[in-house]
């Protein structure tokens, strides 16, 4: 099995700071992510999800489209990259007529 901790590393670390805390004694963790100081998104991990690599594949790319959601994307613009496997290019999203950077999934 591949390293889970490894998986959430390559998956966000281009673009974020990674804390990964330890939250209780059932083996659950807590994902911050934070770009310039500002946390962008705080996810807890459950043991079973962290040691089931489908279930943390999908964790990760639940966080990813909650952040390019956020980001102002496209819903559908962004689950067709996701299930097409092009998630990489997606198209920067408009926001009052000026481009924001773009969040690769």
């Amino acid at each position: 099995m591949d390293n889970p901790f490894q998986l959430i590393t390559d998956a966000f670390a281009a673009d974020y700071q990674i804390n990964l805390s330890i939250q209780g004694l059932d083996g659950s963790i807590m994902l911050t992510l934070s770009n310039s100081g500002r946390v962008v998104a705080k996810r807890m991990i459950s043991a079973q999800q962290r040691n089931d690599p489908q279930r943390l594949k999908r964790l990760v790319q639940s966080i990813q489209f909650g952040i390019a959601i956020e980001q102002g994307h496209s819903a559908v613009a962004i689950l067709e990259a996701m299930t097409t496997g092009s998630g990489r290019n997606l198209p920067p999203p408009v926001v009052k007529g000026r481009l924001r950077p773009t969040l690769g999934l």
